[in-house]
């Protein structure tokens, strides 16, 4: 396995990056988008278990810093905020970093796949609402509201892994989901966790004080399981 920083940037702001690899070829690429909080250790040992299995990770710097979720909470969600309110930027932001995966040594740009948590899963959702031609997206209790961009045809195929008791994602907004998903001829799937909330593959979820925002590990095992079958299908 290789780790490396790679120094990018959009519009100015500079970015940086980490790609796992798996030290020899791989089965395909998958770009990681983290949560609010910017890339950790979370982030990075999934791209770990990922690159284990065959798979070179692109682990999404979308912040140009890192947030500790115990004492600057509020500058994170902050900048998200400042992120979520021009969804434009945002999708053109996700675009870049598609092409920032194709540039790496070993890829194959028809094997690329993105995954994103929690705001991270919002941001891979508009990737795939952009039209852009990777295999597929994965959230990972995500947001859904739809961006006012217009609709597109969707390519990717789609997953979204959702706690049903999510604050923040209440029951109309997974219908929402699932009929703009239809109405944009998507391959899409959605599954359900029940008396589960926001956050579930986090295991210091519970840090951040919110109600309904907690680690699940049943959820978090069940969600992976979900994902390795989903990638199988993808790349094989």
């Amino acid at each position: 396995m290789t780790e490396r920083s790679i120094a990018h940037s959009f519009r100015g702001q500079q970015l940086h990056s980490v790609h796992v690899g798996t030290g020899g070829r791989s089965r395909g690429t998958i770009i990681i988008v983290p949560t609010f909080c910017g890339v950790s250790e979370l982030e990075l040992g999934f791209a770990r278990k990922l690159a284990d299995r065959g798979f070179a990770c692109l682990v999404a710097d979308l912040w140009g810093k890192s947030y500790n979720p115990a004492t600057e909470r509020d500058a994170a969600f902050a900048h998200m905020t400042e992120l979520k309110s021009d969804r434009a930027a945002l999708r053109d932001r996700m675009l870049d970093l598609v092409e920032v995966a194709k540039a790496q040594e070993g890829t194959d740009p028809a094997r690329i796949a993105a995954i994103g948590y929690c705001f991270g899963g919002l941001c891979v959702l508009d990737l795939a609402r952009s039209g852009a031609p990777i295999a597929g997206v994965a959230s990972f209790h995500g947001l859904f509201d739809a961006p006012d961009l217009g609709p597109q045809p969707i390519k990717a195929k789609v997953l979204a892994l959702h706690g049903w008791n999510d604050p923040m994602v209440p029951p109309e907004a997974v219908v929402a989901l699932a009929k703009e998903l239809t109405d944009a001829g998507a391959d899409w799937q959605i599954h359900g966790y029940g008396h589960t909330g926001h956050a579930f593959t986090n295991p210091g979820a519970a840090a951040l004080g919110i109600p309904n925002v907690d680690y699940s590990p049943t959820a978090s095992r069940r969600s992976w399981a979900a994902l390795q079958d989903y990638l199988d299908e993808l790349f094989g």
